[in-house]
């Protein structure tokens, strides 16, 4: 297993207006345990405020837990000092949601991506023409190429977005992705197109995922494996085939009953709808 979670718990605790008032917890994450293979597509299934931001976080380290251990290829993230935590960072990379406010409008499409690469110079040793040559490689292989490389996010599409946001994750050869709902704002064509290349990109490169998402639809046609979490609270894990087929808790049921009936035209795998 490439990344293990296990008996992760996250508790918030604040205080009321009053600096001296009663403190208040929060438990967003309630002793999670997880396992992901190498090379798996492995799918987080929950609606707003179920917890999956907040487990996101914590892989990243962006988040102190309040319990637990989240190990990644044998090194246990949540013991790490700071200094090595951000150099494994290169290691596991993040797809976000949102490509209109993820990319920073000032800076042209050259430095989005090769700006990874600056911050990651003591582990990939890139001079500046390497990091270039390397950044119109990673444009061709989201589906853009060298044409795009001067121009700025405002002046592309919100799939073209979404790729510039890809190719900007792997500018450090990273082997695992998380992807916070990486198509949840593109309309249905532009989503397949999306995760069509994401399952390319899974192929030729090995990469490991984890797809976290509310939408049960787009879920099944990428992921091998997917948990459901529920406030905080994982209520049900297994293959794809067996949770839409069997699914064991009410969650899963009534998060199935609520899908709409599927459509084969628009299936992301379906060539013709993708466009």
């Amino acid at each position: 297993m490439i990344l293990r979670i296990e008996n992760l718990t996250k508790t918030f605790r604040s205080r009321g207006r009053r600096w001296l008032g009663p403190q208040t917890s929060f438990t967003a994450l309630n002793d999670v345990s997880l396992s992901i293979g190498k090379g798996e597509s492995f799918g987080l299934v929950g609606e707003s405020g179920s917890g999956k931001t907040t487990l996101t976080r914590c892989i990243l380290g962006l988040e102190r837990i309040t319990s637990g251990r989240i190990v990644f290829d044998g090194t246990d993230l949540t013991t790490l000092p700071a200094a090595e935590m951000r150099r494994m960072r290169a290691r596991i990379q993040i797809v976000f949601q949102d490509p209109y406010a993820s990319l920073n409008p000032r800076m042209l499409v050259h430095d989005i991506i090769a700006e990874p690469m600056e911050i990651h110079q003591d582990t990939l040793g890139l001079g500046a023409r390497q990091r270039s040559d390397r950044v119109i490689e990673l444009l061709e292989l989201v589906g853009l190429g060298a044409q795009h490389l001067y121009r700025y996010p405002h002046e592309f599409s919100g799939g073209q977005r979404q790729r510039i946001g890809i190719a900007r994750a792997l500018a450090v050869n990273p082997e695992f992705l998380i992807l916070d709902e990486p198509t949840s704002a593109l309309d249905v064509s532009v989503q397949a197109q999306v995760l069509n290349l994401l399952h390319d990109l899974q192929q030729k490169l090995g990469l490991t995922y984890l797809f976290i998402s509310h939408d049960l639809g787009v879920i099944r046609y990428i992921c091998d494996r997917i948990a459901l979490i529920y406030r905080g609270d994982i209520v049900e894990e297994g293959g794809v085939d067996d949770i839409f087929e069997r699914p064991s808790s009410d969650y899963a049921r009534m998060l199935l009953a609520a899908m709409p009936e599927p459509d084969p035209a628009k299936s992301p795998f379906n060539t013709e709808a993708a466009g």
